[in-house]
């Protein structure tokens, strides 16, 4: 029955930007069960452990070797610990046993760690209308996704999840997929009886948070949940599962019956919680596993990032390709994905998984220029120096001046996160569910339309012992990370040394042109002389673009190619180099998308407002860049925002090799899903040389992957052919004038806006609107971003002009588009996107990031900058020998 769902048209955005603006009790629904006062509000709410009065100090950081075989078994070779700690903690060699216990507790917290955020994600399933289901991810049901179906023996390939070592399929003795009855049914992954028992499952000595159902109709369990087999997830008993809902529960209709798994109020017996390896760690790149689908620990990392992970697929676990809202997170390539998609900024802003190496060097590029101003909330967050177990000598004390200096790494993309490097490990807990309770009292999940206000630390201190809990780890994971995130070698790989080059001279050459060419951003080891344009250890404040400009036209003179070249030419140029200088470099510069530049969560009064300096707050305006017209793609001037945006900081080119495609959301370059070396250099080649000759970028989605599973069974995102597309219609302009091929991310078919009735508010189901609404149908090409980056954040008046305003664009043809929903041969894309051309300016006029290029911009080191005067183009054969030196990194 569509009739009436056909009346509440008119495109769907505007139904979207009004439904948008009601009230949403769900989030106060999750905080509501345990408060102080009389009414869910900020400071008011207690996690569940805090609730039933369980200590941060009843949390302790589990200290078994689990994982000792991962990482190149760091654990298990204590003289290189204590090698890699001495020179941050002094004295720590005459006790060689703490310091592998505080890396062994630093990486359980990185892998097993989820602070009580299972809550926050079983919530997320009713707040995603059930397209994000964790507990449907880990299931090996034979009805999930009929085609191409997923599970254990083809999660790698599908989902880029890694495969827990020592877990299997659930059969009978025929062979046949079974339930499991200690688990209420559900089909999940059981452990190999051949394996011994993972020991954070231990609930005597790790002993769960009872509350609720905990001990009644459920266990208690572990504070560490039950492993799931998937590496990063967690399995915890439900505290709602009570008598009721255990009598409602049926787990074939779980899997298999709309209606029943669509109800908001059904209460699953487990939640999932997420740790922070689930986006982290990945296939060692020298040591991969010989099937990905079938790894063991030592051919596991913590640090590279999920460099494979299907973000569409995994937070739409039905992978509906006709649905918006997975042609929204289809734009997410693998190894990426949008941070910012929970508190929510009104901007897709996909960014590749960030890899954690070189932690040592990076923390000493800090103290060269890494020094940011705190104030309020700010300086709230930990520093080494609040930590009694840091030596008074240690230089991990020089990072912090009280009151208001931290000198910090910068680890997004945008150098947002500026408060020291523990306020940033805290932060990305927050963000997959931390204390949850108050954060959902100041965002609206996944569709905002609310203004966001900052989370408070201070709030967090006093009521959430998960938070307190997290601090306390927190300095076990930064030891643990400037122990064991050393560069991956391709020189190390067993065998495969044919992929370098043995030729001295053209090495050489490759190392002149790094040094003239890539070493201002992509080198922590600079001439002396550099430091003189960051005075005060950065040029922190609104003056910090002026000394940006001067040191980089110092970089363009022959003093610094010459000093640098010196540098890039001694024996251990690479060692201890964290290959970036992580300073903040102007996106008119770079002219890359500006989306990830201009994300708003960091500014002043947003979400992660604590979480970021004032240093970074009071960053000027770069000026103007050059976007365009997602659909006649005419260049368009844009004025560039101040208050923090506007800027990216580099990349490290540590194992530049093993982490291609590249550009900061991986659309240069090629995919691969392995993980081997040869599918990483093959991706590398591709991917460097579409960087150093833009003419060869993809102008096309669909050249973007390589993408198998089965018995070579191809779907419709896969392709293993080099482009043979032509870019007719589909380059844009660069600064200097130039076309260049272009991606602008397009629905790749019809789709629709889907909500299950389950989920609609009451005064829309007082409508006969059958299963839910279908608002659409949006035509395949349609940009993606055109509707996804509409800003949410307009009053009334404004979303009812908006609103009349995409009605008047579509005129009498909205009855074609009622008749499209009931007869969609009716009409073809081609006709779609005719009636729907009105709407392209309105909703550009809302749209908070019209730059719609994703695979653009730096163009160092060719014709394609505009010409300055010291840096001209390289030729081919100087790109090929610095491509020779970048595989040595």
């Amino acid at each position: 029955m569509k009739t009436c769902r056909n009346i509440l048209y008119f495109t769907g955005i505007s139904l979207v930007l009004l439904l948008a603006g009601c009230s949403d009790d769900l989030s106060l629904k999750i905080a509501a069960d345990c408060i102080k006062g009389n009414h869910a509000q900020s400071g008011t709410v207690l996690d569940e452990a805090q609730c039933v009065n369980r200590s941060a100090e009843s949390f302790p950081g589990a200290d078994e070797d689990y994982f000792k075989d991962m990482d190149y078994g760091i654990s298990q070779i204590p003289d290189k610990v204590v090698a890699a700690l001495e020179p941050f903690v002094p004295g720590i060699s005459r006790n060689p046993d703490q310091a592998v216990q505080s890396i062994v507790k630093g990486r359980n917290n990185w892998i097993v760690w989820t602070g009580g955020n299972d809550k926050f994600w079983d919530y997320m399933n009713a707040k995603s209308f059930g397209s994000f289901d964790l507990l449907k991810v880990l299931s090996n049901h034979p009805g999930l996704v009929k085609k191409p179906g997923y599970s254990r023996d083809n999660r790698w390939n599908w989902f880029g999840l890694v495969n827990e070592p020592c877990f299997m399929k659930n059969t009978d003795a025929q062979g046949k997929l079974i339930g499991r009855e200690d688990r209420f049914g559900l089909y999940l992954d059981v452990r190999d009886s051949n394996c011994p028992a993972d020991p954070f499952e231990n609930e005597e000595k790790y002993p769960g948070v009872k509350i609720g159902a905990r001990g009644k109709t459920v266990p208690v369990g572990s504070y560490y949940g039950y492993a799931t087999g998937i590496v990063g997830l967690r399995l915890f008993p439900n505290p709602d599962f009570d008598e009721a809902a255990k009598k409602h529960w049926n787990a074939e209709k779980y899997y298999s019956d709309p209606d029943y798994y669509n109800d908001p109020k059904l209460v699953k017996p487990y939640r999932v919680g997420m740790a922070c390896g689930f986006c982290h760690v990945g296939p060692n790149p020298t040591n991969p596993p010989k099937d990905p689908e079938n790894p063991q620990w030592a051919n596991l990392n913590s640090n590279p990032g999920a460099q494979y992970f299907w973000f569409d697929r995994v937070f739409a676990y039905e992978a509906d390709k006709t649905s918006f809202a997975y042609q929204h997170l289809h734009t997410n390539r693998p190894g990426a994905l949008d941070t910012s998609l929970i508190s929510t900024d009104y901007i897709n802003n996909p960014r590749t998984m960030n890899a954690v190496y070189s932690l040592p060097a990076r923390m000493l590029n800090a103290l060269r220029w890494g020094e940011e101003k705190l104030n309020g909330g700010e300086r709230n967050n930990k520093q080494f120096n609040h930590f009694r177990e840091i030596p008074a000598d240690s230089p991990l004390r020089t990072f912090f001046k009280d009151p208001d200096t931290v000198l910090t790494p910068r680890v997004l993309k945008d150098g947002a996160d500026s408060v020291g490097a523990l306020g940033a490990f805290n932060r990305v807990f927050v963000n997959i569910g931390l204390f949850s309770e108050e954060w959902l009292q100041h965002i609206n999940p996944l569709v905002g339309g609310k203004p966001f206000t900052p989370f408070p630390i201070k709030i967090a201190e006093q009521n959430s012992s998960y938070w307190r809990a997290t601090e306390q780890q927190t300095l076990d994971g930064a030891l643990f990370f400037l122990a064991a995130t050393p560069p991956d070698h391709l020189k190390d790989v067993p065998g495969d040394g044919h992929y370098l080059i043995d030729d001295e001279k053209t090495l050489e050459r490759g190392k002149q042109v790094f040094a003239e060419n890539c070493a201002a951003c992509h080198s922590s080891k600079l001439p002396e002389q550099a430091s003189e344009f960051f005075p005060d250890n950065g040029c922190v404040g609104p003056n910090y673009l002026n000394c940006w400009n001067e040191y980089w036209h110092w970089t363009n003179s022959s003093e610094f190619k010459e000093q640098m070249t010196k540098l890039v030419m001694e024996e251990d140029f690479l060692k201890e180099n964290f290959l970036s200088t992580e300073l903040r470099i102007p996106v008119t510069l770079l002219e890359t998308n500006i989306c990830a530049s201009i994300a708003t969560n960091a500014i002043k009064g947003d979400t992660w407002d604590n979480f970021s300096s004032t240093t970074y707050k009071q960053l000027p305006s770069v000026g103007e860049v050059l976007i365009h017209h997602p659909v006649t793609r005419e260049p368009v001037v844009y004025a560039m925002p101040d208050g923090g945006r506007g800027y990216i900081r580099p990349p490290s080119l540590t194992s530049i090799w093993s982490t291609a495609p590249f550009l900061l959301n991986n659309t240069v370059g090629k995919f691969y899903p392995s993980g081997s070396v040869e599918d990483r250099m093959k991706s590398f080649q591709i991917s460097i040389e579409q960087l150093l000759w833009p003419e060869k970028r993809y102008c096309d989605q669909k050249d973007l992957y390589y993408y198998e599973h089965g018995e070579k069974e191809k779907d419709s995102y896969a392709y293993d052919s080099e482009t043979t597309n032509s870019c007719e219609g589909k380059t844009y302009l660069t600064q200097s004038g130039k076309e260049v091929p272009g991606i602008i991310d397009r629905t790749t078919e019809r789709s629709e806006l889907k909500i299950p009735k389950g989920y609609l508010p009451w005064y829309v189901n007082i409508f006969p609107i059958g299963d839910g609404l279908e608002l659409g149908p949006f035509p395949a090409g349609i940009p993606v971003n055109l509707i996804s980056n509409a800003n949410m954040e307009m009053n009334w008046g404004q979303r009812l002009s908006l609103s009349w305003d995409l009605v008047s664009a579509i005129g009498w043809n909205i009855f074609d588009l009622w008749k499209a929903q009931e007869n969609p041969e009716s009409i073809t894309d081609e006709e779609l996107r005719k009636m729907l051309s009105g709407i392209v300016d309105p909703l550009l006029a809302v749209n908070k990031c019209p730059d719609f290029v994703v695979n653009r911009g730096h163009y160092f080191g060719t014709d394609y900058l505009p010409a300055e005067e010291g840096r001209t183009a390289l030729d081919d054969s100087d790109k090929h020998a610095l491509i020779e030196f970048l595989k040595t990194m």
